[in-house]
C-alpha cells in the first residue's frame, strides 16, 4: 500500500520537479518566407523537401496555420506565446547593434519569452540564426533567455558578406554579443555546424535550439551544388525552389545529429514558416561605396516571388492567405502520434503553451494569447481555440471570425482606412470584396477589432 501510495504521488508531480533527466529537448525549426504550400506534403510537388515532409510523416501537420504578415511580430508571437503588440512589436524592429538604424524600436524586455522559462526550468538555450526582434544592447537573444546566440540581429544579410544590404548597409554577425567577421563562408551551413555541434554535446541538461532560417528570404543564394538544379522551372519559382531545397537539405543534418546521438526520441521538434512567400523586387543596390563593397546594381530581392499558394491569394505583407497561413508540423512521436493532419485553425503563438503542457511547466506570469493545441492533436473533432483571428501591423489590420476576413489598410495618399471583406468559403477565396454589400459585417469586425486593440496595445 505504501509503495501503491508512493507511485501515485510520484506521478502527481510535474515531469520539472523531477529531475532534468526526464525532461525532452526541444527544437525549433523557422524557416524565412517560406509559402504557404512549399513543402512537397502540402502540395508542392515540383520541390524537393524530403527531410521537411519526414516530420509530417512522424507527426502532425496543421492545414489552417497562421504566423504572421512579416517577419518581426511572428518572431515575437512564436517565442512569447502572445499578441506582438503587447510587446511592441507593430512596426520594424532595430537591427543594427552599431546604431544606423537606431530610430526604430526593439520588443520590450518584459517579455517573456520560451526561452526564459525553459533556463528556469533547467534547460540550456541557444539560437542560431535570425532573432529580428531588436539589435540595442540589452534587447538580443542573451538577453531573453538564450544561453547562446550565432547569428544575425537585422532582417536579412548576404549569405556570404554577411551585411545587411537595404540603404548603405551594415555588418551583421554576431558570435554572442561579439561581433566576428567571416566573410565568404556560407551562412546557413554556418549556422547547422553550429547547431549540430550544439546537438552531439555531452550534457546532463536537456536544450532547447532555435534554428531560424534565412531562407528561402532574399538574397535567394542557393549551396553550391544546387545553382543549376530546377532546369525545367520557370523563373522566379527556379530561383525560389533552390534556396528552399537548401533550408531542407540543412534540416536534414540536424535531424541526422538527432538520430547519430539517439536523441531524436527524446526531443520535440516544431516547424514553421515566419510568413508567406515573398515578392519584393527593385534595381538591388542604389549607392555608392556600399558597405558590403556590392556595386551599384547588384541584385538581392526575391525575383517577384516564387512562392505557392495554391487556390489562397497573397504574399508576405498582406492580409491575405497567402501572407499568413503557413506551413506547421510538430513530430514528438515517442508521446504524439504520427502522419495525421489537423484542419482547426492555430497560430504560431500556440507553440509556448503547447510545449508547456506537453513538458508539464507552469505558465509564466504574462498572459498568454496562444493555447495548447494538445486537445486538437488528440481529437480531430476538437474545436479551435481562436474563433477570431486578429492581425495588426503597423496602420493595418485583419479580423477572421468563420469564414469572414475583414482587412483595413491605410491610404497613404488620403490617410483613410480603406475596408476590404473576404470570403475564405467562395471557389476563389478573398478574390471578391463584400465590403460594400454587407455594411453590417464590416461594422461588426470593427468592433471587434477595437475591443481587442485596446487591451492588446501598449498605452
Amino acid at each position: 500500500m505504501r509503495l501503491l501510495s508512493l507511485f501515485i504521488l510520484i506521478l502527481s508531480i510535474p515531469l520539472s520537479l523531477l529531475g532534468n533527466e526526464n525532461l525532452p529537448n526541444v527544437v525549433i525549426l523557422l524557416t524565412d518566407d517560406q509559402g504557404t504550400l512549399d513543402l512537397n506534403c502540402y502540395g508542392a510537388q515540383d520541390l524537393n523537401t524530403p527531410h521537411m515532409d519526414s516530420l509530417a510523416e512522424t507527426g502532425i501537420r496543421f492545414t489552417q496555420a497562421y504566423a504572421h504578415t512579416v517577419c518581426c511580430p511572428s518572431r515575437a508571437a512564436l517565442l512569447t506565446g502572445r499578441h506582438p503588440n503587447r510587446g511592441g512589436v507593430q512596426s520594424w524592429l532595430q537591427g543594427d547593434r552599431n546604431g544606423s538604424d537606431a530610430h526604430l524600436g526593439n520588443m520590450d524586455p518584459s517579455e517573456i519569452t520560451l526561452a526564459e522559462v525553459l533556463r528556469e526550468a533547467g534547460y540550456e538555450t541557444a539560437l542560431f540564426g535570425k532573432w529580428h526582434l531588436g539589435a540595442k544592447v540589452g534587447h538580443g537573444p542573451l538577453d531573453q533567455g538564450f544561453d547562446q546566440h550565432f547569428g544575425h540581429l537585422s532582417g536579412f544579410i548576404d549569405n556570404y558578406t554577411h551585411y545587411f544590404l537595404h540603404g548603405q548597409g551594415y555588418h551583421d554577425l554576431y558570435d554572442d554579443n561579439e561581433e566576428i567577421f567571416r566573410r565568404n563562408e556560407y551562412f546557413p551551413v554556418m549556422i547547422v555546424d553550429e547547431a549540430v555541434e550544439y546537438i552531439g554535446e555531452d550534457r546532463e541538461a536537456p536544450f532547447f535550439a532555435t534554428v531560424a532560417f534565412n531562407l528561402p528570404h532574399y538574397p535567394e543564394q542557393p549551396l553550391q551544388e544546387l545553382k543549376q538544379a530546377y532546369p525545367e522551372l520557370e523563373m522566379p519559382r527556379q530561383s525560389y525552389a533552390r534556396v528552399v531545397e537548401t533550408v531542407d537539405r540543412q534540416i536534414g543534418r540536424i535531424l541526422q545529429k538527432l538520430d547519430e546521438t539517439d536523441q531524436r526520441e527524446d526531443t520535440i521538434i516544431i516547424f514553421s514558416s515566419d510568413n508567406g512567400h515573398s515578392e519584393e523586387n527593385n534595381r538591388g543596390i542604389t549607392v555608392g561605396y556600399h558597405n558590403s563593397g556590392y556595386p551599384i546594381g547588384h541584385y538581392y530581392l526575391a525575383h517577384g516571388g516564387g512562392g505557392y499558394t495554391g487556390k489562397w491569394i497573397g504574399r508576405k505583407a498582406t492580409f491575405l492567405e497567402g501572407g499568413v497561413r503557413v506551413p506547421m508540423i510538430i513530430s514528438y512521436p515517442k508521446a504524439l502520434p504520427q502522419g495525421i493532419a489537423r484542419d482547426q485553425a492555430i497560430t504560431i503563438m500556440d507553440w509556448m503553451p503547447t510545449l508547456l503542457d506537453l513538458i508539464d511547466l507552469p505558465a509564466p506570469r504574462n498572459r498568454l494569447d496562444g493555447h495548447s493545441l494538445l486537445p486538437i492533436i488528440h481529437n480531430a473533432n476538437a474545436p479551435t481555440p481562436h474563433p477570431v483571428l486578429h492581425f495588426d501591423w503597423r496602420e493595418d489590420w485583419a479580423v477572421r471570425e468563420g469564414d469572414w476576413k475583414l482587412i483595413a489598410k491605410k491610404n497613404r495618399q488620403s490617410g483613410e482606412m480603406v475596408y476590404s471583406l473576404h470570403n475564405l468559403a467562395d471557389a476563389k477565396p478573398e478574390v471578391k470584396d463584400y465590403a460594400s454589400e454587407k455594411p453590417e459585417l464590416v461594422a461588426h469586425f470593427k468592433t471587434l477589432h477595437e475591443s481587442w486593440a485596446k487591451e492588446v496595445k501598449p498605452r
